[in-house]
């Protein structure tokens, strides 16, 4: 009975033991793989991000601080989600469950977007560069630009110079560091 019990355990170690070495995912294909992987990483963070500041904004608000003395998270987000102190807890939950949600995919799209593209450009181009980031980056900014309220088309713009901009410089700067 323990020699089973054993081989349960080595087969557990060993699938942990994989995930530092592999994907998450096993989609069959490497392009699959890694844009569910960073999208999957990605809208976990964007969870945490989204949790924590809606949690940090409660409180200061329930505290009796200031608005004015709040530091600015961007207009936009401040206070775009009116229901969160809503008028009992079912609807704060929901409105947190929605934003959370939001947020996340968001943050989901733009890394399963810029992972997949940077792939299939080194995989067309035969190199990985900063051009395969810049342009991975114009278009991962665009997108992400389309996915807030009221977008213009300077705000599309902005978002995919931005994009380019601090894709290229991480890749040029990763070699430094």
């Amino acid at each position: 009975m323990s020699s089973n019990s054993n081989l349960e355990t080595m087969t557990l170690l060993d699938e942990i033991r994989s995930l530092e070495k592999g994907w998450l995912f096993d989609l069959g294909h490497p392009l699959l793989n890694r844009i569910a992987e960073s999208f999957v990483k990605a809208a976990g963070i964007g969870a945490i991000q989204a949790v924590s500041r809606e949690a940090y904004l409660t409180a200061v608000e329930g505290a009796g601080a200031d608005p004015a003395a709040m530091p600015d998270l961007t207009s936009s987000k401040k206070h775009r989600f009116s229901d969160l102190g809503g008028e009992n807890c079912k609807k704060s939950l929901e409105a947190m469950v929605k934003s959370t949600g939001k947020e996340s995919f968001q943050w989901g799209m733009a890394a399963g977007m810029y992972s997949g593209l940077t792939y299939g450009l080194r995989e067309a181009r035969g190199s990985h560069d900063w051009k395969n980031s810049a342009v991975a980056g114009a278009v991962t900014g665009a997108a992400l630009a389309l996915t807030s309220e009221n977008t213009s088309h300077e705000q599309i713009v902005q978002f995919a110079v931005t994009g380019a901009a601090l894709s290229t410089a991480a890749n040029l700067l990763s070699g430094i560091f």
